[in-house]
């Protein structure tokens, strides 16, 4: 999905804002979690607009909260001069099992805490988490031969129709 492009997705009327694309392509995911986002002022307009960046985001597990580090959400162009910091860190709202899990799968080594998706749920934004382990990078290029035989086989199904 091209950066500022919004999803509707069908079955729970949710509006998908970003992907991160990357972070799929870099990491295996083990496990993901959604989370709330403590977003001030005009932040929200903005990430509706789709003027938000999670290239380099990471999450963080500090006295028992998490925070997003480095997502980049561009200053709103009708605020005011009370915009936030664009890369400010930003509370993430879970459960507190949800946050005791993370904070022991966090500690392991190989293992963080990445963004995969903003969306709007509700009225409320909010973001997917996932624990992963970064991919070495014979995993890359078999991850890529693995889709690029899947296209082949779908072109070859519809030549057949």
């Amino acid at each position: 999905m091209a950066k500022g492009k919004s999803q509707q997705t069908k079955e729970s009327g949710d509006r998908v804002v970003l992907v991160n694309r990357r972070a799929y392509h870099d990491y295996e995911i083990l496990e993901t979690f959604e989370a709330g986002i403590a977003l001030v002022g005009t932040e929200v307009k903005s990430v509706r607009a789709g003027r938000v960046n999670l290239q380099d985001a990471y999450c963080k597990v500090q006295n028992g909260e998490v925070w997003l580090y480095n997502m980049h959400i561009s200053p709103y162009s009708h605020g005011n001069r009370y915009n936030p910091d664009p890369v400010r860190p930003r509370k993430l709202l879970l459960h507190k099992w949800e946050i005791n899990r993370l904070m022991g799968k966090a500690e392991m080594k190989g293992l963080t805490i990445v963004p995969l998706k903003i969306y709007f749920k509700r009225g409320y934004a909010k973001v997917e988490i996932a624990i992963v382990r970064g991919k070495k990078l014979y995993d890359k290029r078999q991850a890529i031969a693995e889709r690029d035989r899947q296209r082949e086989e779908e072109r070859m199904m519809m030549n057949r129709q």
